[in-house]
């Protein structure tokens, strides 16, 4: 096994290349610009919907009232996807532009939504002819539209911007109104060749392109969601996090569209009654809160393992330290603490568990008559509570959720022994050739904590941490904060770790502003930003932040696992380490 893992070392600067490309990250960063729409609009959907499961229905005007919130924002979700991933995009474009001469989101965003209106929306005219869109393709199912236009429009603006195409006007024309003009010849190419190119292909199909992508794909949407095509998809995320890639990061943007377009076709047959109809395994829900029950790996009853049958004391310790957060969906703190990636003894559990996980789920669904998800929900709520609320609260989700924990028990459970015992051995070893030494180095350690006590104490401070005095500010960009941003795949792992910055600096007066986000949410925080903390599992996009940093004047720091999981624990070291950087 440990032949293999060396083998799937090898392999990894291949896969951090993958997950760092740019197109895959845009849809992935232009999806979490999305988030409030797709969750906020499902609360509507929740609260018209669920009340139905106890026989229970609203007044029509208020059922419509419910519903038209869930159509207006879900309903334009490819429109804005155009939008929103085109500006992500964009963002990668620029880093390679000028600072002088950055290509304008605002004109890249309108540009793409023109540009998919084009393509995607069909004109209808009544017989009083008045003119009305067709909106049909504008939601989920024209998302898969939405990543082709998004990607074409700021090739065109960075080939233009990048080779100068624009419309000069004399040096007397202020800045921002011959700003305006450099907007009109991408905009024009743009929106020309995707009028050019819908009305041919209208012609030669008699259809939109949206609606022909849906009927082409429509095989692959179904491949994908049998059993061979699930195994793939969550093997394959599973598998990229063992090697230590964030696989969502890969695996996610070649599915999204299938993701929510399943959902909404879930909803579309369970509304109707056709509960046998809503059965698309595929699904945010899916993988949130059945293949990654508590995070990817189907980490939640390892964890609990860890922490309340582990006879190793350092298993014990980081089982409880991750047990809360890996309840909510964030574990990488068992990831790097135990830690399970790259950990021969782990690799067949963690990647054949979100398997069986997920084939069992296709079992009730196809065999048993459970819908599949029909809400989407935030990727925090926890596993079981999520796959309850998610399918509609049915009989079958309840009984599921019990099985999928039993499941992983006997999955882990084996694996787990083996580990606990290795690790027992290692801390029996370790104290028996090292017990003098230990003893010395403890001693040395408190006496060393009791002198920095004494010295804090006659200070007046009182606390093991850097003081205020320690830290530049006049090496910061304000002059009155050290302001840091920490960064990592979904926001849980960096909110972590801000969390006990943050806590530090209010205990003990000091000048520190903690941020916390996901990559891609972080554009717009970095200007104002003194230092950047990259957590380690969004490694592979270190080269891309680096450009960032440097544009805007900040300094990066990346980090292991074992270091950053040490960071979350000690924030008092990090401190130390961030004032080393800023100080450099």
């Amino acid at each position: 096994m440990n032949a293999v893992i060396k083998q799937i070392e090898k392999a990894q600067p291949f896969f951090q290349k993958v997950a760092a490309n740019k197109y895959l990250r845009a849809v992935r960063d232009g999806f979490i610009a999305l988030m409030p729409i797709i969750i906020f609009s499902s609360i509507f959907l929740l609260i018209a919907n669920v009340p139905l499961i106890w026989h229970f229905a609203w007044p029509t005007k208020v059922a419509n009232a419910l519903n038209m919130f869930y159509n207006m924002s879900m309903g334009v979700l490819a429109l804005m996807a155009s939008s929103s991933v085109a500006k992500a995009l964009t963002d990668s474009f620029n880093l390679d532009l000028p600072k002088t001469d950055q290509i304008p989101m605002v004109g890249v965003q309108f540009t793409a939504q023109v540009s998919f209106v084009l393509v995607a929306v069909d004109t209808l005219t009544d017989k009083m002819n008045n003119l009305y869109f067709a909106v049909a393709m504008i939601g989920t199912k024209g998302l898969i539209c939405a990543f082709l236009v998004a990607f074409i429009v700021p090739n065109v603006y960075y080939q233009c911007f990048k080779h100068n195409i624009t419309i000069k006007l004399p040096d007397a024309v202020p800045q921002n109104i011959a700003g305006a003009f450099k907007n009109i010849i991408p905009f024009a190419i743009s929106t020309f060749f995707f009028w050019i190119f819908s009305l041919a292909f209208r012609a030669m199909t008699g259809t939109n392109l949206a609606a022909w992508i849906i009927q082409v794909l429509s095989p692959l949407f179904t491949a994908a969601d049998g059993y061979f095509g699930l195994a793939i998809v969550y093997g394959a995320m599973a598998f990229f996090w063992f090697i230590g890639i964030q696989g969502p990061s890969i695996v996610e943007p070649a599915v999204t569209a299938i993701y929510l377009s399943n959902v909404e076709l879930n909803l579309s047959a369970w509304k109707a009654g056709n509960i046998a109809g809503a059965n698309r395994i595929l699904a945010q829900g899916t993988q949130y809160f059945v293949a990654t029950l508590g995070g990817t790996g189907a980490t939640l009853v390892i964890t609990l393992m860890f922490a309340f049958m582990s006879k190793s004391k350092e298993l014990k310790a980081v089982g409880r330290a991750a047990s809360i957060p890996v309840l909510f969906g964030v574990n990488e703190p068992i990831l790097f603490g135990a830690p399970l990636i790259l950990n021969p003894v782990f690799f067949i559990p963690f990647i054949l568990t979100p398997i069986a996980n997920v084939w069992l789920f296709k079992i009730f669904v196809d065999f048993f008559h459970m819908p599949g998800f029909i809400y989407n929900l935030p990727w925090t709520t926890p596993g079981t509570l999520g796959l309850i609320m998610g399918t509609g609260f049915s009989v079958g989700s309840i009984i599921l959720a019990i099985l999928l924990l039993v499941v992983d028990v006997v999955m882990y459970y084996p694996f787990f022994k083996a580990y606990d015992i290795q690790k027992c051995a290692e801390e029996e070893a370790k104290e028996n050739a090292g017990a003098n030494t230990v003893t010395n180095e403890t001693q040395t350690e408190t006496n060393a904590n009791n002198a920095e006590t004494d010295n804090s104490n006659s200070s007046g401070s009182g606390n093991n941490v850097a003081s205020a005095s320690k830290i530049p500010l006049a090496r910061t960009k304000d002059g009155k904060n050290l302001n840091v941003l920490v960064l990592c795949a979904g926001g849980g792992t960096s909110g972590i770790l801000a969390k006990a910055l943050n806590k530090l600096a209010a205990e003990n007066n000091l000048p520190l502003a903690v941020a916390a986000t996901s990559f891609g949410a972080h554009h717009d925080l970095l200007s104002g930003m003194d230092i950047v903390i990259l957590a380690p599992q969004m490694n592979a996009m270190k080269d891309e932040l680096k450009k960032e940093c440097d544009k805007n004047d900040a300094k990066m720091i990346t980090t292991t696992g074992k270091q950053y999981i040490d960071m979350t624990q000690h924030a008092d070291k990090c401190l130390d380490m961030i004032i080393a950087n800023i100080s450099e």
